[in-house]
């Protein structure tokens, strides 16, 4: 039987112990039938089931240890809810096995049933939810993003991307090409004003629920660049909006943050280039998770939306001379069509 089988074997026996428990602690009557569902998976080893029964819905997280951990999800999700937005409701947790029993926050998440005529509102709502966490205390035990970090996460492109998946081996030129860009990177992250960062606030992880929008994947939260998430949001793995939009959503933003007192920049013009190269080096770093998750993991799907990405940075170094080095390390490497696996 495979692993994950018996894993799922094992959630059911857990959810068996917890529900009678859950329904006498809400005066919710006896446990009815009810069916267990994948509901939706992700690029971890993460897995999501819908319990069903009569009307009542939940969703069990199947996060197997080691690989996954499911405290930080159970830690962040209370933090997150002093700042009012709608997180997962976590009704009995597991962690050494790796469950967690959650309220079902939908079905739809932005990605679903965005479009060029919804957006404004449900924008709307993303912008104010990201605004309400930013405006928490930086009190809690999470990990900061300092130089060793932002480095780390730009060195997956050249190890997984360039290296594993183009089979290129940088040369002089190019390694020091791609110095100089990382450190014009760096140093344009850690300058920026800090606050809690989600790191995949986008619309894939946002649901269609009430209040909108819920919020999922939350996990790898920490303190770092004010720039990160509405950067995140409005360039992700699925969706492209026109420069004119994003450029209007980043100001509706950072009108809000300065009203509201969240540290961004005076200028405006200071936000934008800070969140061009904060993108830029996000990208750079998907990038190399896509081919890792290719290469080592065996889930090649992600790498067709590399093309997307190298789009975003496309278009900022055609405004951002100073990344002139970084487009010339791009061009070399000639970015080869994304059909290998």
């Amino acid at each position: 039987m495979p692993d994950q089988d018996i894993r799922l074997q094992s959630l059911k026996l857990w959810l068996d112990e917890q529900l009678p428990a859950l329904f006498t602690a809400q005066n919710w009557g006896a446990v009815p039938p009810a069916t267990l569902t994948a509901a939706s998976s992700d690029a971890s080893f993460r897995r999501y089931f819908r319990w069903e029964g009569e009307g009542r819905t939940f969703i069990v997280m199947d996060a197997p240890p080691p690989q996954e951990n499911c405290k930080p999800f159970v830690d962040i999700a209370h933090l997150l809810e002093k700042s009012g937005i709608n997180v997962p409701k976590i009704y009995a947790e597991d962690l050494t096995q790796g469950f967690l029993l959650l309220n079902d926050l939908g079905r739809q998440t932005y990605l679903d049933v965005i479009d060029a005529d919804n957006a404004e509102a449900l924008f709307a709502n993303a912008i104010d939810a990201l605004l309400a966490y930013q405006q928490l205390p930086m009190d809690a035990p999470l990990p900061s993003y300092d130089v060793a970090l932002l480095r780390r996460e730009l060195e997956l492109f050249p190890e997984w991307y360039v290296k594993r998946h183009l089979g290129i081996e940088m040369d002089e030129a190019q390694r020091a090409d791609w110095q100089q860009a990382s450190e014009l990177l760096i140093e344009s992250a850690l300058i920026q004003p800090k606050v809690l960062v989600h790191r995949d606030y986008m619309p894939r992880n946002l649901m269609i629920s009430e209040p909108n929008p819920g919020v999922l994947d939350f996990q790898d939260a920490v303190y770092g660049p004010v720039t990160y998430d509405i950067t995140c949001l409005f360039k992700d793995a699925f969706l492209s909006w026109p420069q004119e939009r994003v450029t209007e959503w980043l100001q509706t933003y950072w009108d809000k943050a300065r009203v509201l007192g969240i540290p961004v920049h005076d200028d405006f013009a200071a936000f934008e280039r800070a969140s061009d190269l904060m993108g830029v080096q996000r990208h750079l770093k998907v990038i190399g998770i896509f081919a890792r998750i290719c290469h080592r993991d065996g889930k090649p799907r992600y790498l067709g939306d590399v093309p997307r990405f190298f789009a975003y940075i496309e278009a900022v170094l055609s405004r951002r001379p100073e990344l002139a080095q970084l487009g010339q390390l791009l061009t070399s490497l000639q970015q080869p069509a994304e059909t290998a696996v």
